[in-house]
């Protein structure tokens, strides 16, 4: 195995184009794992670590440009406000030592479907900025993953930056696990609710091949609430609409068997998860209807 050391982005997309076989290593804390265990001997490793705009983050008026290695610890730390749904996502990646290793280009470059960071993107809508000598472009969410631990990037391509709008709504993140800490998810899930767009969106993890939204269910909970004037009226949601929610992202996964948990119990544990960052998400927006109405 070859070590390759890039200096900066130029040099590092220079040597991913000599050897578009090269993996890139960053935190490391994905890719560490798979080569310790022999489940990957690739024959080029590319080091990241030394290209420092990979660690650096820029808050604008309407979105968050997060450096593909900026670690979760500083999402936490500095992000909270812009970025809530990635946040709690970051609270639950491993461990502090991780926290302070890892990034979302890792989650994304990996493409694992219980990567922890795949529900909070998605339900936020983020696009992946990606780049090669031959030029950059950026890929939505939506579009990036593409099988089985597969991503839409191009053999000459890296990951530089995820483009994430600002927060206009609450955000919530819940995660199933065998225990606490250092574990990976048996199932995870991710609402945004944007009242900018009167939209939510959602995101699914540890339940498909791939992260997936469960589209249905957005599409009759947009309805819902726009029928019922919830809006406008920030009144509670009705059970019946929480659990047709419920059962509607139950039935958008497609898990499998595993050591972690079973394909019933995920399908069983989203359509819990999605019921309650529901009712989670809603509270917090009618808290602040309640408080912009007495404002006006």
């Amino acid at each position: 195995m070859d070590f390759l050391r890039p200096a900066g982005w130029e040099e590092a997309l220079a040597a991913k184009a000599e050897h578009p076989a090269a993996v890139p290593i960053a935190g490391g804390t994905d890719v560490m794992v798979e080569i310790n265990f022999d489940h990957r001997r690739p024959e080029y490793l590319m080091d990241l670590n030394r290209v420092g705009d990979l660690y650096e983050w820029e808050v604008g008026e309407d979105s968050v440009r997060l450096g593909a290695s900026v670690p979760y610890a500083q999402i936490m730390e500095h992000l909270r406000a812009e970025l809530p749904g990635l946040a709690l996502a970051s609270h639950t990646v491993a461990s502090p030592q991780i926290r302070n290793r890892g990034g979302v280009g890792g989650n994304l470059g990996t493409a694992s479907p219980a990567g922890d960071a795949h529900p909070a993107l998605l339900a936020a809508g983020a696009e992946v900025e990606v780049e090669s000598v031959r030029g950059s472009r950026r890929i939505p969410i939506d579009a990036f993953y593409t099988g089985v631990k597969r991503n839409a990037l191009a053999p000459d391509e890296l990951i530089r930056a995820v483009h994430i709008k600002k927060a206009d709504g609450p955000q919530q993140y819940s995660k199933v696990g065998t225990r606490n800490a250092m574990v990976i998810a048996v199932c995870a899930f991710g609402l945004a609710l944007h009242p900018g767009t009167r939209t939510v969106r959602t995101g699914i993890g540890s339940a498909a091949p791939t992260p997936v939204r469960a589209r249905t269910a957005e599409e009759f909970l947009n309805a819902a609430l726009e029928e019922g004037g919830f809006w406008d009226n920030g009144k509670v949601i009705t059970p019946s609409v929480a659990k047709r929610f419920a059962d509607l992202c139950a039935a958008a996964c497609n898990p499998i068997d595993d050591v972690r948990g079973t394909a019933g119990y995920r399908r069983h544990a989203v359509g819990v998860m999605a019921r309650r960052t529901l009712t989670w998400t809603w509270e917090s927006y009618r808290g602040a209807h309640r408080t912009t109405e007495g404002a006006a």
